[in-house]
């Protein structure tokens, strides 16, 4: 499944324990010997979770086998999934980051509630206290926690960036103990910004969920935009309105293929997926 071009492969394993390990992660994501993802999204099965009823557990994995609590676009596209299998227009998902309400939003749309932004230094995580508006890096970014870590920088213009050489040195600088995503971000008008966007991991991608409400976090904080604004990705368009309640993300999602992995292959990883679906 793709949202916005941010590509997921979405393992059903509800059923089926937990059938993912790292070495399986970076099987699967290898591009040229696996199948390939920005992120990879395990449904396990739901329950009743602090009173509420979700519909499922999600795990997500970074394409370098280490895993990650929050993906907004692949939350998207799971819930897409299960409210389709469903026949209901909005349903709960347990992940990392708690338990995301997500709704159909209409015209082919999906709506998620991200929660809210995590605006203290041990909250994103940072290696130290320190105000969160403007870190001490050059350029001087805000930083945010979603559920995994953002650094954002707003720059005058974020298509001039180079995000293959300066992406992959603020995701290992040690300000973040566990790495971090960079997003670069333009300001348009208030109610538009564009973003590009370096994710953990190791990879430029043409959108990212998390990213894109951190972004808008970080502008609305500044007072450079509304709390409701639109994000333009490489991918496409995505909706973020920072509410009361958190910050909801509305965008398009769409399901490539269907299939298994093959015996053969699962032999070279050997971690084996129990019969776990993959979409």
């Amino acid at each position: 499944m793709h949202g916005l071009g941010n590509d997921f492969v979405v393992i059903d394993a509800r059923g089926a324990g937990d059938p993912v390990s790292p070495a399986l992660a970076r099987a699967i994501g290898n591009r040229n010997r696996g199948v390939g993802f920005d992120q990879l999204a395990v449904i396990r099965d739901g329950g009743v979770v602090e009173g509420r009823s979700v519909a499922a557990s999600v795990d997500f994995w970074n394409a370098d086998g280490t895993p990650a609590d929050a993906c907004g676009n692949a939350t998207r596209c799971v819930a897409r999934l299960l409210m389709a299998e469903a026949g209901t227009d909005g349903l709960d998902l347990r992940t990392g980051r708690g338990v995301l309400r997500a709704e159909d939003a209409g015209n082919g749309l999906t709506r998620v509630n991200m929660g809210q932004p995590r605006l203290t230094w041990d909250g994103v995580p940072l290696s130290r206290q320190m105000e969160l508006d403007e870190i001490p890096l050059p350029g001087r970014p805000g930083a945010v926690g979603m559920g995994n870590p953002h650094c954002v920088f707003v720059v005058a213009d974020a298509e001039a960036v180079d995000l293959a050489e300066v992406g992959p040195r603020v995701e290992h600088d040690p300000l973040f103990p566990q790495r971090t995503n960079v997003e670069f971000v333009h300001v348009i008008d208030r109610g538009t910004i564009r973003m590009r966007v370096w994710e953990r991991g190791g990879m430029i991608t043409q959108a990212c969920g998390s990213g894109a409400c951190a972004a808008a976090v970080v502008t609305a904080r500044r007072g450079l935009t509304e709390r409701a604004v639109t994000v333009r990705l490489d991918g496409g368009d995505l909706l973020i309105d920072w509410r009361e309640d958190g910050v909801w993300m509305t965008g398009a999602t769409a399901l490539v293929f269907e299939g298994r992995l093959s015996a053969e292959f699962m032999g070279m990883d050997g971690a084996g997926a129990n019969g776990a679906r993959v979409r």
